[in-house]
């Protein structure tokens, strides 16, 4: 499993972020506070707090090329 934070904030963000996140194919997820919610899921993330930073989970060891493919959204 892997964790880091990521900011999404528009809703053209949010588009490309799930359209990012589907071409991998382990499960991923977003945290804000105690929701925890499919990051592939569109309605899912519009159903969080988006002025926060949220925690993405990738339930993989592997998440290089998932953090250089999201690179935009991790928060630094």
């Amino acid at each position: 499993m892997t964790e880091f934070n990521v900011k999404i904030t528009t809703i053209n963000d949010v588009k490309k972020f799930v359209s990012t996140v589907m071409t991998f194919d382990y499960d991923i997820d977003l945290v804000s506070g105690r929701y925890a919610i499919d990051a592939k899921s569109i309605m899912g993330i519009f159903s969080i707090d988006l002025s926060k930073e949220l925690k993405l989970i990738a339930h993989t060891d592997d998440a290089a090329e998932l953090k250089e493919a999201v690179n935009e959204f991790i928060v630094k």
